[in-house]
């Protein structure tokens, strides 16, 4: 039976990685980070911030909020509140509706 290498998923990120994922500044990030309560990265005694999946998922939702739907953050703040799940599945929609158009502009390309 041959070796398979077992995929490894990080557990945590630095800022410079979540950055440059939404292709953002580093203090964008950091002000996120204090402006919405759901993002809360790990920090070591330096002060490095590190962030789990649960806060790359987060920012995905307030990058979309924000950036993609044109939101102001205190709508975005009160949205996330108010029905933080309906936001969530609306966000899993508007991906997977992207994702399906991609993969049909990429067969009519084929054509």
């Amino acid at each position: 039976m041959p070796y398979k290498e077992k995929k490894i998923e990080k557990l945590y990120y630095a800022i410079g990685e979540v950055a440059d994922m939404f292709q953002v500044n580093t203090s964008l990030i950091r002000f996120w980070e204090k402006e919405f309560d759901i993002i809360k990265p790990k920090k070591n005694k330096k002060g490095n911030r590190f962030f789990t999946q649960v806060d790359i998922d987060n920012f995905h939702l307030i990058f979309h909020l924000v950036k993609e739907r044109g939101m102001t953050l205190k709508g975005a703040q009160l949205k996330l509140k108010e029905n933080k799940e309906d936001t969530e599945n609306n966000f899993a929609v508007v991906t997977r509706l992207q994702e399906i158009k991609n993969l049909l502009l990429e067969i009519k390309e084929e054509l």
